[in-house]
């Protein structure tokens, strides 16, 4: 059992460190190249643990390769354009013009009901409000809407632009611990974040979040499970 538990334990590292490496992109949709390493680098790593008989070896230089291959491919894919559009694709154009192109649905095995589900997952239920849509390289799709059918926007209102009160909020403090980048972000120093606490008469460990911008505006939510932070 000890052996499985370390097993385990070290495979479970090693796989966060080859996703690590792999880029912040396998956390989000994925091409189909790194969905085909992930999912190898997730059946490889089950073989070690459930059968010590195994060499561990055996199972950890797989991920390493696997690992390594990727990032290369992806240093490939970035330098060489027709590499690229090979491993990777290109984004293919369903609806132009406003016209749904029926052949390219046919060439995806797309149909109107999967259309139509993608579309409502973009917050858009009419298709007739679409101007032009793709389907990326990661399955997604993307939509432009007509221009009658657009969210109105501050500059079509001809709003002027205040960039100081529209800075987006930061955390700085988070689960009882200050974040220093966030500060750093929002130009703050510790003796303004203490000076604020002061007067909200709160303490850092009794604050699950607060999050401020660069014009000063913050908002403090208390942790209600702290003894003392219902004050």
């Amino acid at each position: 059992m000890a052996t499985i538990f370390i097993r385990s334990l070290i495979v479970y590292f090693l796989i966060a460190f080859a996703l690590r490496v792999m880029g912040k992109r396998q956390l989000g949709e994925m091409q189909p190249s790194e969905l085909a390493v992930t999912i190898l680098i997730s059946n490889i790593a089950t073989l070690p643990m459930e059968d010590t008989s195994i060499p561990f070896l055996s199972g950890v230089i797989p991920i390493v390769s696997l690992a390594a291959f990727e990032v290369i491919m992806s240093y490939c894919t970035l330098k060489n354009k027709t590499f690229r559009k090979i491993i990777i694709g290109s984004p293919v154009v369903i609806i132009k013009n406003g016209k749904i192109d029926q052949e390219k649905l046919k060439e995806l095995r797309i149909n109107a009901d999967d259309l139509l589900t993608q579309l409502r997952c973009k917050e858009v239920f009419d298709i007739s409000e679409v101007e032009f849509a793709a389907i990326e390289t990661t399955g997604e799709l993307s939509v432009y809407k007509k221009y009658i059918s657009r969210e109105v926007t501050a500059g079509m209102l001809e709003i002027p632009d205040k960039p100081a009160e529209n800075d987006p909020q930061i955390a700085i403090i988070s689960d009882g611990a200050i974040i220093e980048d966030g500060l750093a972000l929002c130009n703050k120093k510790r003796e303004w974040l203490d000076g604020v606490l002061k007067k909200e008469n709160e303490s850092v460990k009794d604050v699950l979040l607060m999050t401020c911008n660069k014009s000063e505006n913050y908002v403090i939510i208390k942790n209600e499970l702290k003894k003392g932070a219902g004050r």
